[in-house]
């Protein structure tokens, strides 16, 4: 070729020739010699700066494709005894894609959690995305079981507390570990697994009494792979450390930095201060001091505590415990900063315009004594009118300037138009004995809202400032919801009878619009739920990509670095950025950083689950003396198994298996997310209100399950076997309707329906 060839025909050249990706076969497919490599160069670079490639080693693919030859972690059996597979080397930001492995009669028998090696084929099927053919097995790290112990005459069973998993696992007489019938335990695969037989297993924790109150937390952070132990020469390094001193830093003391925290916090990382500006240049404008504990002074590079503190990745928060990211000497000590004490800092001075706009910061390294250290509660109730004994002398001199603050940055928010989602907290109150007393809805005020704001504006300066000072760092990366999920969006939004403008670039505005036009509305849950599930996962990175669901184009966490590492990887920043000391970033440090980012991204995303799941459990062991009961709730999710259901009352979610939602087979529509009767034409959609019976709640596995008694005020026909657990799938059972799928026309004449039904119903 005597010239280049386009983006797109690169584009679709690698897609077409998933093995010929390196830079020299897209060269020589196109002619491309001489001096054209370096603008063939160039043009590659510039698609994996867009997201469109993936740059691995020395070769260019689709990031949202599997490579032709992949490693696979195989899953646990499906119902019909179907395996599917992990991609391991997954890195696009849809959803994951589903592989089936393909077996041949020739190939060894695989279990979950072993690793293989595969050649993929993309297919197009309801069920999967890509099917996969082993070309060998390479080998598999020991499968974690966490379950409960039934002892035998020989050994024994475990029956594990996932979820939706109900294999058992055979447990050799001498591999027991002395577990007790009933306890908790913690246990691991032992040797290959057969094609008959359960697999095996050896115990190598015992964990105690499963219905134990304190035990749920524990489940999830043993069955997640959260580190709950320091090992001993990390705590020895904790409680060797010295409270800081005044050398080299700004003496801070004399400034009334307070904090407001919940009234249960177990450290206090952040601390504030507000006050007029007199410069005469800043008519109506205001300093505003937001000041973080100096984690950085005690954790150095390098350090056990160092590694130990990336390693967890970020402290994880249960209802009953913390699992902190630093020993306690550390994070509810020296790194705390407690009312009346000295405590070393990095401080961040703003100024802010009458209209809430930044006009410039200064970042110092001090050492401040907080007043008073406050919650939520006290600090609103004394604005409006009701200050205690310890908020009344605050009011004038500190609280009053810190709305006055937070009212211009609110007027800055709403021109900037952040992402607005009400999705009410739940708040899940236990009692001394561990047991589930309550379930709440936290209700926000502004004290919370004016805390958020601040420490927003103090995260924005700091990637500001480093980005000036051109210090490497990590960013916080929430990028824009991908095409996909936003026609998903646009489907839900339709049915639902409002709308989302097509032919734009998508802003964070025109979301709040439609949040805003559905607020009030039967349907305003359903929008705010499907808003939120269209977003991209956000994650940290070297590189910034902004933040699309706060509207800025520089983020960075700045402001717990108590609790998470990706802040400390910041505060080391800054020190090196302003030569404070020898504890900032090392050059070893720089060069890693992409990794870092991706550990604590994960980390984060696994405190998440463990987080969630433990919420799962005490919301079971809550409603478990309550079945028979009826609830009304809305359907928050479909899938080719079941209908799930947000109770109204607690928030929990459970689960109706498909057998039981009537006398017919429902087609899945993984597109529009709707089953619809294969006899009767009934779409179940997402949104719809529902009456259902609680027929079960497990508070070791967290599942819920229920049984629907109306759709819309509609009675429902009773299902085959009312809602016991859905354990196969056979077609064409006897005396049970033909399983046959929905034709197009039928789905889209059902789609239609529904749209047309929805918004009569929210427009009367």
């Amino acid at each position: 070729m005597s010239t280049l060839p386009s983006k797109s025909d690169i584009l679709v050249w690698i897609s077409e020739h998933p093995t010929l990706t390196a830079k020299r076969d897209i060269a020589k497919a196109f002619g491309i010699k001489g001096a054209a490599r370096i603008d063939l160069k160039r043009m590659l670079k510039e698609l994996e700066q867009d997201g469109h490639l993936e740059k691995r080693k020395k070769t260019y693919r689709d990031p949202d494709r599997l490579p032709p030859v992949s490693v696979l972690q195989v899953r646990a059996p499906s119902p019909d005894g179907d395996l599917y597979a992990k991609p391991l080397e997954w890195h696009g930001e849809g959803v994951e894609p589903v592989v089936l492995i393909i077996p041949r009669d020739s190939d060894p028998a695989l279990g979950e959690g072993d690793r293989i090696l595969a050649r993929l084929q993309l297919v197009e099927g309801d069920d999967h995305h890509y099917e996969a053919r082993l070309i060998r097995r390479i080998g598999s790290n020991p499968q974690k079981i966490i379950g409960i112990f039934r002892k035998a005459s020989e050994g024994g069973r475990i029956l594990p507390i996932d979820k939706g998993s109900d294999r058992e696992w055979a447990v050799a007489d001498d591999a027991t570990g002395g577990a007790k019938d009933g306890e908790l335990v913690e246990a691991e695969q032992s040797g290959p697994k057969g094609r008959m037989g359960l697999p095996r297993a050896r115990i190598v924790m015992r964990l105690g009494d499963p219905t134990a109150p304190r035990a749920v937390s524990l489940i999830a952070i043993h069955q997640h792979g959260i580190p709950d132990d320091f090992p001993d020469d990390v705590v020895a390094e904790a409680d060797s450390q010295k409270p800081a001193g005044l050398k080299g830093r700004k003496d801070l003391r004399d400034l009334p930095l307070i904090t407001i925290d919940p009234w249960d916090a177990r450290d206090h990382d952040d601390a504030c201060f507000a006050e007029a500006d007199d410069d005469p240049k800043n008519p109506g404008g205001y300093i505003l001091w937001v000041a973080i504990a100096d984690v950085a002074h005690y954790v150095r590079p390098g350090t056990a505590l160092d590694h130990e503190a990336r390693k967890r990745g970020n402290s994880s928060y249960f209802p009953d415990r913390v699992v902190p990211m630093l020993p306690d000497r550390l994070s509810g000590d020296l790194c705390s900063l407690h009312e009346g004490v000295p405590r070393a800092c990095i401080a961040v001075r703003m100024v802010i315009d009458a209209d809430g706009n930044k006009r410039g910061q200064t970042f110092v390294r001090g050492l401040m004594r907080s007043p008073a250290s406050l919650n939520y509660e006290e600090v609103q109730e004394a604005i409006n009118g009701t200050p205690n004994d310890k908020t009344a002398p605050l009011l004038e001199p500190v609280l009053k300037p810190l709305y006055a603050a937070y009212a211009a940055l609110r007027a800055a928010r709403e021109r900037r138009q952040p992402l607005d989602l009400d999705l009410p907290e739940r708040k899940i109150q236990l009692s001394d004995e561990g047991t589930v007393t309550s379930v709440n809805f936290t209700m926000r005020m502004d004290a919370h809202k004016l805390i958020e704001e601040f420490m927003v504006l103090a995260n924005v300066a700091a990637a500001e400032t480093l980005n000036a000072k051109k210090t490497p760092l990590l960013f916080r990366v929430h990028e824009e919801p991908p095409p996909e999920k936003l026609e998903s969006l646009r489907d839900t939004v339709d049915a639902a009878g409002f709308t989302l403008a097509k032919g734009q670039v998508l802003k964070t505005a025109h979301l709040n619009k439609l949040l805003h036009d559905a607020a009030g509305s039967d349907e305003s849950e359903l929008i705010n739920i499907a808003t939120l599930r269209s977003m991209t996962q956000a994650y940290y990175s070297p590189k910034n990509f902004g933040h699309f669901g706060l509207a800025l184009q520089s983020y960075a966490h700045f402001t717990s670095p108590i609790r998470r590492y990706s802040d400390l990887v910041v505060h080391r920043a800054l020190i090196t950025a302003h030569g404070w000391g020898d504890d900032g970033l090392r050059p070893e440090d720089i060069e890693r950083l992409e990794a870092t980012a991706t550990h604590i991204s994960d980390t984060e995303r696994r405190s998440m689950v463990a987080e969630r799941d433990t919420t799962d459990r005490y919301l079971a062991a809550y409603l478990s003396d309550r079945l028979g009961a009826e609830f009304d709730g809305r359907i928050s999710g479909i899938a080719k198994f079941g209908v799930f259901v947000k109770l109204d009352e607690t928030g929990a979610d459970g689960l109706i298996p498909i057998r039981s939602l009537g006398n017919e087979y429902f087609h899945f529509d993984r597109d529009s997310a709707t089953l619809m009767g294969a006899d009767s034409g009934r779409v179940i959609g997402l949104g719809l209100r529902v009456k259902v019976k609680l027929v079960e709640a497990a508070p070791v596995t967290g599942g819920i399950g229920l049984e629907l008694l109306q759709i819309e005020d509609e009675e429902m026909p009773r299902g085959h076997g009312g809602a016991r657990p859905f354990r196969g799938r056979g077609r064409g059972k006897p005396g049970g309707p033909p399983r046959r799928k929905a034709s197009a026309a039928q789905k889209k004449d059902a789609k239609t329906k529904r749209k047309v039904s929805r918004t009569r119903t929210t427009k009367r």
